[in-house]
C-alpha cells in the first residue's frame, strides 16, 4: 500500500509545472502561449531569461530526483527476502518511479495534461538510478550546446549518448548489472527523440534557433538602444 501511495506521490512531484508557475508569478503569462508554447526551462530562459530558466532548471532536475528517492526510501523499509507487491524486485519499483516521474512532467494534471519534453527530470531521476551513464550523457550536451548554442541539437546527442553510457557502466560495475535499466534507457532515449520530432525537422530545414551567447545578446541590446536613440532625434537613417 505504501509502494503505490509512494508512486502516485512520485508522479504528483513530477507533474508540478514549475515553468507555469514561474512565467504566472513573475510575468503574469501563460507560457504555453509565448514563445515555443513548451512547458521547460528552455522556454523559460527565452521568454524571462536566464536566471528564471535555471532556476526552472534545477527544480525540474530536483522533482525527477525526489520522485525517485521517495520511492527508494519506501521500498527500503521492506526486510530483504519479503515479498514486495507484484513480486517485483526493489530496482524496478525506482525505475517505475522515474517512469511515473516524468510522465507526471509531460503529462501534467495541473497543465491540462501538458507539459514538457522531460530532459531535465530525466537528468534529475537518473542522477539516481545511474548517475555515471548521465552525466556522460550531460557532457555530451554541453559539448554540443555550447558549439551550436542550440539546446535541441546538444538534448538529441544526450538522448542517442545515454543508453550506451548506461550499458557501458552498468556492465563494468562491480554489482549485477540491470538489465531493466538498460532496456528502460534505450526506451526512454527513444521516446525523448521522438518527443523532438518537430525540432528534428527544424534542424534539417535549418530553421532551429539556436540560444544568443551573452555577447551577442549585448550587441543586440546596444543596436537597439542606438535605433531608440537615432528615432527620438528624428535621425532615422531609412528617412535620409
Amino acid at each position: 500500500m505504501w509502494i503505490i501511495a509512494s508512486l502516485i506521490g512520485a508522479y504528483l512531484l513530477g507533474s508540478i509545472p514549475f515553468s507555469l508557475i514561474i512565467g504566472k508569478r513573475v510575468k503574469g503569462i501563460d507560457l504555453r502561449e509565448h514563445g515555443s508554447g513548451n512547458l521547460g526551462s528552455t522556454n523559460v530562459y527565452r521568454i524571462l531569461g536566464p536566471g528564471w530558466g535555471g532556476l526552472c532548471l534545477f527544480l525540474d532536475i530536483a522533482k525527477g530526483a525526489l520522485a525517485v528517492i521517495l520511492v527508494t526510501v519506501v521500498v527500503a523499509t521492506y526486510p530483504e527476502g519479503q515479498d514486495l507487491p507484484l513480486h517485483l524486485n526493489k530496482n524496478i519499483y525506482r525505475i517505475i518511479a522515474a517512469v511515473v516521474g516524468i510522465l507526471g512532467h509531460s503529462f501534467s494534471p495541473f497543465a491540462s495534461f501538458k507539459g514538457g519534453k522531460g530532459i531535465a527530470t530525466t537528468f534529475g531521476a537518473f542522477l539516481v538510478l545511474q548517475p555515471y551513464g548521465i552525466l556522460i550523457a550531460f557532457g555530451a550536451f554541453l559539448s554540443v550546446f555550447f558549439a551550436t548554442r542550440i539546446v535541441s541539437l546538444g538534448s538529441l546527442s544526450a538522448a542517442a549518448i545515454f543508453p550506451w553510457a548506461t550499458v557501458f557502466f552498468e556492465v563494468r560495475s562491480p554489482k549485477p548489472f540491470s538489465l531493466t535499466l538498460i532496456i528502460f534507457s534505450f526506451a526512454l532515449s527513444g521516446i525523448i527523440i521522438w518527443r523532438h520530432r518537430a525540432n528534428i525537422k527544424r534542424l534539417r530545414e535549418g530553421t532551429e534557433q539556436p540560444i544568443n551567447r551573452p555577447k551577442d545578446e549585448l550587441e543586440e541590446a546596444k543596436a537597439a538602444a542606438d535605433l531608440t536613440i537615432r528615432e527620438i532625434a528624428g535621425d532615422d537613417p531609412e528617412q535620409q
